[in-house]
């Protein structure tokens, strides 16, 4: 008796790679995001913002001296944005999704929630920004966003849209990851004046860099989510086309 073998199936050699560098950018994503709260969350939570600014850590000396409320929703801001970071990358983790939709929700809630009082206590630092009117403005508007974004999230998974709900959530990750980019854009503005030949001077530099990255650091991450929501067919902002008769 003859015994039929069924060819195995396999995916497409495009589709393989394309899993597999959405693997390597998801896992690019997470590293970086943990790195980030480790090397400059944590620090925080090591001594008193007196004792860091004395060893130049961060921020610690731009808030040192400010109130004790300012100084209140700097902390709250930091442990919103490192839950934030981490959280919200477990929340484009594929298998987390499928497997255990349940620890899914429940992580999506613990993500939106810290960016709620992460970006209420943004917008509560951000008028003492070393960047002065540009830090105010730019850190301003990102708080902003981060919040509009993340209520847009969770309005349209109240009402069961989850398309419009997954683009909502990849522009308000976006805006969380700036906390990472802003930390690869400094060294690389920082770099800039020795590419160009420029006299080098660590004191000025860094000041020309921070003041760069308050939009720098996120205004990036927005037009390209924006561009992976239309690679993924999800709903996406068009802007309006003007005909001339």
């Amino acid at each position: 008796m003859t015994r039929l073998i069924e060819p195995v199936r396999t995916a497409p050699l495009a589709t393989r790679n394309r899993r597999a560098g959405r693997r390597i950018a998801w896992t690019f994503v997470l590293l970086t995001a943990l790195a980030v709260v480790a090397f400059s969350a944590v620090p925080y939570f090591t001594a008193s913002l007196s004792d860091l600014a004395g060893d130049d850590v961060g921020l610690a000396s731009t808030y040192a001296e400010t109130s004790v409320f300012v100084q209140g929703a700097l902390y709250v801001h930091i442990v919103g944005g490192a839950i934030a970071l981490v959280g919200g990358a477990l929340q484009f983790w594929r298998g987390l999704r499928d497997r255990v939709p349940r620890v899914h929700r429940w992580v999506g809630r613990i993500y939106l929630v810290a960016v709620g009082i992460g970006g209420i206590a943004g917008l509560v630092i951000a008028p003492s920004s070393p960047a002065g009117y540009v830090g105010f403005f730019g850190f301003g508007a990102l708080a902003v966003l981060w919040l509009v974004t993340g209520w847009r999230a969770y309005r349209a998974i109240r009402r069961r849209d989850v398309p419009s709900h997954q683009a909502w959530m990849i522009r308000n990750y976006a805006l969380t990851y700036a906390g990472v980019t802003l930390r690869l854009w400094l060294p690389l503005l920082l770099l800039a004046p020795l590419l160009l030949g420029q006299p080098w001077e660590f004191d000025s530099a860094f000041a020309n860099a921070y003041a760069a990255v308050p939009f720098l650091c996120w205004l990036p991450n927005l037009v390209f989510a924006e561009w992976l929501i239309r690679r993924r067919g999800l709903p996406s902002y068009r802007l309006p086309v003007t005909r001339v008769s």
